[in-house]
């Protein structure tokens, strides 16, 4: 932060308008300018994937937990917007500059990831639906180009985010974009696997997550964590038949 590093950038936007570089300068600078903390109390022992920094107990003897979280600058957050947005429409083809602007949202939002989630499933829409070539620049000059296969393992990696933030409205997220990614890929599994632990998870429907987790094994049958979920429903429904079925299959997996 300071004025050396924004004149370094607007210097630079002078010289280079549509660098890449400068233009993913522009927007961290202003991503990381923009940023600040603040401590909140929750009566939650885990808040936005997170354990809490400090716990203390209220009067009445209850836990209080505290967690720092980002806060941000809504002006300067919008700069690092215009920097994405710039980006986004020189190279509309890099999906590392539509994940940089995806990824701004998520951290922004925190609990309602509305923005980002809208970012998602238009992006993957476009991706899927197009006959485009996409890249992905994982350093400077080292472009990637990205097939279905890698653009789901990408998305699948937005599926454990939002899972992982763990409060309702990202729970919701995490199943529109698994839902959303299975009509476009109905044989991957681990899209099928997502349906399934929201099930098991949010809606409390260990049946209907078995049903789930039964197709994403038809496809991927030694899928352990799907297994081990599986196992885990079958013990909510109180089934010892079903649960030693799928020990049984978790015990081939091993012997092979």
């Amino acid at each position: 932060a300071g004025v050396g590093m924004e004149t370094l950038i607007a210097n630079w936007s002078k010289a280079e308008p549509e660098s890449p570089q400068m233009l993913s300068a522009c927007f961290y600078y202003h991503v990381a300018k923009a940023q600040g903390t603040e401590v909140v109390a929750r009566k939650e022992s885990r808040y936005l994937g997170a354990s809490p920094m400090l716990t203390l107990q209220d009067s009445t003897g209850a836990d209080v937990h505290y967690y720092e979280v980002l806060r941000y600058d809504d002006d300067i957050f919008a700069e690092a917007l215009k920097a994405a947005d710039k980006a986004i429409s020189i190279y509309p083809q890099r999906l590392d500059f539509r994940f940089m602007k995806a990824n701004a949202y998520l951290s922004y939002e925190r609990e309602s990831p509305d923005m980002a989630l809208s970012n998602i499933l238009g992006l993957a829409h476009e991706f899927m639906t197009s006959e485009k070539t996409w890249t992905y620049q994982e350093t400077p000059g080292n472009d990637v180009d990205v097939d279905k296969e890698l653009f789901a393992q990408m998305m699948q990696d937005y599926c454990v985010t939002l899972y992982g933030l763990g409060t309702p409205s990202s729970y919701e997220a995490f199943l529109k974009l698994s839902q959303r990614m299975n009509g476009y890929l109905p044989k991957n599994p681990a899209f099928i696997a997502n349906i399934g632990s929201y099930h098991l998870v949010v809606a409390k429907d260990p049946k209907t997550a078995l049903k789930y987790y039964d197709k994403a094994l038809k496809l991927d049958p030694k899928d352990r964590d799907v297994i081990n979920n599986a196992v885990l429903a079958s013990r909510k429904l109180d089934n010892p038949k079903l649960e030693k079925k799928y020990l049984k299959m978790l015990q081939q997996i091993f012997v092979q």
